[in-house]
């Protein structure tokens, strides 16, 4: 259960997004249009990344870029964070984004 994503230090909303993009669920406390943005936005970086991880295969020739395993974009004082079909954001005062994305990868698998 994703919402259980609130408890790791730091995260303040969490959601997932459907393979097509479409938002599917979130929790925290962006309202909820906030929360379908992020997802859409993530929709869209998560699309950007793989195609830079598949150039980052084909140009090196080294195994293991693909699939990505997340992203992490940092601002100032809040960060995102993504792993499969979940994003959350995170106050970077009070998180550890390593914990972060343990608990979203473990998350996207249920």
């Amino acid at each position: 259960m994703i919402k259980q994503l609130l408890a790791v230090d730091g995260v303040m909303a969490v959601c997932r997004f459907r393979d097509d993009g479409a938002y599917v669920e979130g929790y925290g406390v962006l309202p909820e249009y906030e929360l379908a943005a992020l997802a859409h936005f993530a929709h869209e970086y998560k699309r950007i990344v793989q195609g830079n991880a598949d150039q980052l295969s084909m140009f090196t020739g080294i195994k293991g870029w693909t699939p990505p395993g997340g992203w992490i974009v940092r601002g100032a004082q809040m960060t995102v964070c993504s792993v499969g079909n979940l994003v959350c954001t995170v106050a970077n005062a009070d998180g550890n984004l390593s914990e972060v994305m343990r608990g979203l990868d473990e998350a996207s698998h249920y």
